[in-house]
């Protein structure tokens, strides 16, 4: 059953001609008509099946104008790096205890990062932390022994980029109250990072075929490929 709220959204949002993102993030900030702040979402999609194998990507990147959402940060590591993790701002710092309670499937946090030398005990939660996305991991900087960094950079609007067997990257790049130029910012800074792994792939054509923009409540619209601002 359709709300209201929604009843009164644009129709056949998908059938309108694809337009840049500079012309589309006001009309999505227009349909955002319900009484929270509003995430602004994407789905792209690449173009991962190709004939000799099948392309993955997954990485991290700091969005400049950051996320706008609280990211609750847990810290695996020696006693004696603890206190900078405490101090660079992660909500859960421990070792071995922490590592215990993990196993027993307290995982009241979003993000967790593991110092190296703790990263061979926690390997052995695979099958808790696998699932839910949250095992660490060197590629996306949540094995280091840069706590500071790491912490701050999960905290300041770092996101993962992956995608799943049929191509899809979903992803959160901002909320409705952000400036339209901050917006831009991030939105390019993605489509930049997606773009930069083509050089380390084997790929025929483009590696983006489809982008479409739409907020939590929203509707969604393609978005023209090519130079946006």
């Amino acid at each position: 059953m359709k709300s209201k709220r929604y009843k009164k959204l644009p129709e056949n949002s998908k059938l309108e001609k694809p337009n840049t993102i500079n012309v589309l993030i006001p009309i999505i900030k227009k349909n955002c008509t319900s009484k929270f702040d509003e995430s602004m979402d994407l789905n792209i999609l690449i173009n991962n099946k190709q004939k000799k194998n099948e392309i993955n990507i997954r990485t991290a990147i700091n969005l400049p104008s950051g996320t706008g959402k609280k990211t609750k940060v847990a810290v695996v590591a020696e006693e004696n790096r603890q206190k900078e993790a405490k101090d660079a701002g992660a909500d859960l710092v421990g070792g071995d205890e922490l590592i215990e309670k993990i196993k027993n499937g307290e995982l009241n946090f979003e993000k967790l990062i593991s110092t190296t030398s703790m990263m061979i005990k926690l390997s052995k939660l695979g099958k808790i932390l696998g699932p839910k996305g949250l095992m660490p991991n060197p590629k996306l900087g949540t094995v280091t022994d840069n706590v500071l960094d790491a912490v701050k950079n999960a905290k300041a609007g770092q996101i993962e980029l992956k995608n799943d067997k049929d191509g899809n990257i979903g992803l959160s790049f901002g909320k409705k109250s952000f400036s339209d130029d901050n917006l831009i910012k991030n939105f390019n800074t993605v489509i930049d990072s997606i773009e930069k792994e083509k050089s380390n792939l084997t790929i025929k054509g483009d590696l983006i075929k489809n982008i479409f923009i739409t907020s939590t409540m929203g509707v969604s619209y393609k978005i023209k490929l090519g130079k946006n601002i």
